[in-house]
């Protein structure tokens, strides 16, 4: 009997949240397919895989049995597809780097010429994630190296060099009443809606709603947002405003958003990040290298 790897992850899904609800939230898909998902499996296995509630969905004995055991089937099933998509990707000497919107703009070009130049016959696959991702495609093993907005989740597992930072500004609708100011004090922003990135984000997130620099001051969410085209669309909806790299004002502008300086918040880092298991691959080792050669010197300016 052959079962569909997206089964199991749906089958997993519920098994950790506990109900359909949070798990159909997690996977981004309705409860009505995740159920449907469920019971096809059900019937596949021929068994009952979950005691249904209304305080949720209880694991059977079957069920118990199978939640011990997916986690690794599908932990090795993911390694081997890594596997396989990264040696396609050596053979055609191809280095896959993923990145954010706003990550490291105007230094990327000069990253990927130097490389260029060090691996002759090499190409550079700049790959673009979403915010959902914040490790873009990293954590997943999708990529051999990404250029990310620290904090992200998962960072203390993987290879970290910050390049440089930037301060944090803030990008409002440009009717905005604070819009006008030349630099706003972030305790005036604190009681606005905020234009956030996905819960699961967590502490990126948290880093761009600055919740550690609110005096406690609980968050307002105006709207939810993992791409830069929703995102400024929300800001220049007016369903909230968004602290922002300074760079956003040049890479991001748009009609109706207005940047403006913030002041009492910390800067935003940009690094290149890398697991450990490519500590050894010297493709990825000059990559990195010559992100550091190409990072800007103090007080040179923000290059973002």
């Amino acid at each position: 009997m052959d079962v569909d790897t997206r089964l199991l992850r749906c089958f997993l899904a519920v098994a950790e949240e506990g109900t359909v609800t949070r798990a159909a939230e997690r996977l981004y898909i309705s409860q009505p397919a995740l159920t449907k998902q469920i019971r096809r499996l059900e019937t596949l296995l021929g068994v009952r895989l979950f005691s249904r509630s209304r305080d949720g969905m209880t694991l059977t004995a079957p069920g118990r049995a199978l939640a011990e055991q997916a986690p690794a089937l599908l932990a090795g099933w993911d390694r081997a597809l890594r596997g396989t998509r990264s040696a396609a990707a050596r053979e055609a000497r191809v280095l896959r780097v993923g990145f954010l919107a706003g990550a490291a703009n105007e230094a990327t070009p000069h990253i990927v010429a130097a490389f260029a130049r060090h691996r002759p016959g090499w190409r550079v696959d700049m790959r673009q994630a979403a915010w959902s991702d914040p490790t873009a495609g990293l954590a997943a093993a999708d990529v051999d190296a990404a250029l990310l907005r620290l904090p992200f989740p998962g960072q203390d597992t993987l290879r970290v060099e910050v390049l440089f930072a930037e301060p944090r500004w803030v990008a409002l609708p440009a009717a905005h009443p604070l819009a006008a100011r030349a630099c706003i004090p972030f305790r005036d922003l604190w009681d606005e809606p905020f234009v956030a990135a996905p819960p699961e984000t967590g502490g990126w997130r948290d880093h761009w709603l600055a919740a550690d620099e609110r005096d406690g001051r609980p968050v307002r969410i105006g709207a939810v947002t993992d791409q830069p085209d929703a995102w400024l669309s929300a800001i220049a909806n007016g369903y909230g405003i968004a602290l922002a790299p300074a760079s956003a004002a040049r890479f991001h502008a748009r009609p109706g958003v207005t940047y403006r300086p913030v002041s009492g918040v910390g800067p935003s880092r940009v690094g290149i990040a890398w697991t450990p298991a490519a500590d050894s691959d010297p493709v990825v080792r000059d990559f990195v290298r010559c992100c550091l050669d190409h990072r800007p010197e103090p007080g040179e300016g923000i290059t973002s």
